[in-house]
């Protein structure tokens, strides 16, 4: 199960789905597969004939957003998002990542009917960023992981509220009702679980029988109320008790990664390539092609600076331009979330779809191209930078007199410490190298 829940292969898994999804959908089985997509299985009786596609984007999914929602939730309580003082920054910079998108998108699209699908471009795939960061970025400091986690959970909280408000077809008010008690009800035993000893393992499995099932019905009435049903996985996972949340997350991340994401991704991508000329590609291919790989960049870039000269001077979150310019480079992976909100957005228009499809596939893989480079040079100006540093404060401590160098590499080792934060490969450093390694990186 390790092998599912690193970063790295889960990026690669998703890839490997969408590139799957894509050949096949192109080739001698592709009508199959079409066939299988828009195969209807459910209930009719009880209101839930959905096609397969249908079952993975409105109920699988959920399972993917109710684990964004604990990690959220962990974030704002314990995490990086604690503190006015630490999320400010990563905030503002998430939001330039939303609107900057959005007004590429509807520049792109002015005076075409596509303009419904300005949400596309403004999500970031937290799995494929940190899949991205994890392969490529072995040397960068953990705050530059932290900024970018922060914006990205924060990005995702924004699409969240975009499909809830935007893509809410008609309320139906008593569905919602029940929803919401089956929600009250799921946190109330979640509250339950979590006051149990770990003795009482007969108690424990029934209260956990029994939130499945109050979480399966809260899944059906979010349905059946017209808010798209994924909400239902973020509202558990928002109202459930800390710790049996982050089991029941850490549970699910393998099966999430593992079958949920690249099942969606498969399914998302079976798209037969349009046979028209590029001149015959819809505005909003366009416009999504060009937001995500540069208004992600523009945008995170832009507002990173103005929240660091202006809010976040004293912030833990403060990063270089260069850093801001590469977390910008990630945000542009816009992938699974930035697929669901153009199935959204176009429902019903499948030609538009599937332009829709190819524009995430394609900016999203111009994103991780860019970002591949931008994360490699900045990891090597930090690994050169470190190298530098321990090196300086070697040959410092052979010139020491005999019985010195003890006292005087504990003081440099406390100045490096000053630095800010403890650091995946730093090395510990005197006042003057860590002046030199900030001159470095910083370019």
């Amino acid at each position: 199960m390790s092998i599912l829940r690193s970063e790295r292969n889960s990026a690669a898994i998703l890839l490997v789905a969408a590139a799957l999804g894509l050949v096949l959908a192109n080739s001698p089985a592709g009508s199959a597969l079409f066939a299988a997509k828009n195969a209807h299985v459910g209930f009719a009786g009880i209101g839930l004939d959905l096609s397969l596609g249908h079952w993975i984007s409105d109920g699988l999914l959920a399972i993917f957003f109710f684990i964004v929602a604990v990690e959220l939730k962990h974030e704002l309580v314990a995490g990086s998002l604690n503190s006015p003082a630490k999320a400010i920054v990563p905030a503002i910079a998430a939001l330039g990542g939303v609107i900057v998108p959005a007004g590429v998108f509807l520049i792109a699209t002015i005076g075409s009917p596509y303009g419904d699908g300005w949400p596309i471009p403004t999500a970031t795939d937290i799995a494929f960023a940190l899949g991205v960061l994890a392969i490529f970025g072995r040397a960068l400091p953990t705050r530059v992981r932290i900024f970018l986690l922060a914006l990205a959970v924060l990005d995702d909280l924004v699409a969240i509220l975009i499909i809830a408000v935007f893509f809410t077809t008609s309320l139906n008010l008593p569905a919602l009702g029940g929803a919401a008690v089956a929600i009250v009800v799921f946190a109330l035993l979640s509250r339950a679980l979590a006051r149990r000893r770990t003795t009482e393992r007969g108690g424990q499995w029934m209260i956990v029988a029994a939130m499945i099932v109050v979480a399966i019905a809260a899944w059906y009435f979010m349905y059946q109320s017209g808010v798209h049903a994924t909400i239902a996985g973020v509202a558990l996972g928002l109202a459930m008790a800390g710790p049996p949340a982050a089991r029941a997350a850490h549970a699910l991340q393998p099966i999430s990664n593992g079958l949920v994401l690249p099942l969606f991704a498969f399914a998302a991508a079976l798209v037969a390539i349009p046979s028209v000329g590029i001149g015959q590609l819809t505005p909003a291919f366009w416009g999504i092609l060009i937001a995500l790989p540069v208004g992600k960049v523009v945008g995170i870039t832009v507002a990173g600076v103005i929240a660091n000269r202006t809010v976040g001077r004293n912030s833990p979150a403060l990063l270089s331009l260069a850093d801001l310019v590469m977390i910008g480079g990630l945000g542009g992976i816009g992938f699974t979330v930035s697929l669901l909100m153009n199935e959204l957005a176009f429902a019903g228009l499948d030609e538009v779809v599937d332009e829709g499809t190819l524009a995430v596939l394609l900016g999203s893989a111009v994103s991780i191209v860019v970002a591949a480079v931008l994360v490699s040079r900045r990891s090597r100006a930090y690994g050169a930078a470190d190298a530098d540093a321990a090196a300086a404060g070697a040959a410092s401590a052979s010139t020491l007199p005999a019985g010195g160098g003890a006292d005087r590499g504990g003081s440099n080792g406390t100045s490096g410490g000053m630095d800010g934060e403890a650091t995946k490969g730093d090395a510990s450093d005197g006042a003057a190298s860590g002046a030199s390694r900030a001159g470095n990186v910083n370019e």
